[in-house]
């Protein structure tokens, strides 16, 4: 299992105008590879695909509730308070911002060894999780 982070996501539902090639590979990811996700990531998607200043074309509320039913589908980490406190010690740990630290931790958390994102350092270790970008 692999974990997603939610700026794939986005290329996935969003990108086939403005990234065509990153849109392309985000897809093939979400319909040829068991994913994890975790509360914390939909919600971004959420909030951000439906975002007019983010998005030159946002998901309609239609769309939008297409993918996230879509998304149930994946295994799923709930944001609690352990997620929090894991999130918050490798924030520090690795001089991370505390989002993409609690992403690591749900990836922990589902024992997934790769977080596909464009975020981290592409490669490196991060616990038992490596950063992966699908787009290099």
């Amino acid at each position: 299992m692999s974990f997603m982070d939610t700026n794939v996501l986005i290329y996935a539902a969003t990108g086939r105008r403005r990234e065509p090639r990153k849109f392309a590979i985000a897809r093939d990811l979400v319909a040829s590879t068991k994913l994890g996700l975790s509360g914390q990531v939909v919600a971004e998607f959420v909030a951000n695909v439906r975002n007019p200043r983010r998005m030159l074309h946002p998901l309609t509320f239609e769309e939008t509730l297409g993918w996230v039913e879509r998304l149930q589908a994946f295994p799923f980490v709930d944001v609690d308070q352990a997620l929090v406190r894991a999130g918050t010690i490798l924030a520090q740990r690795y001089q991370i911002s505390y989002w993409d630290a609690a992403i690591l931790a749900a990836a922990e958390r589902l024992a997934a060894p790769v977080l596909f994102t464009e975020d981290l350092n592409h490669g490196q270790a991060y616990g038992s999780v490596q950063a992966v970008n699908p787009f290099l």
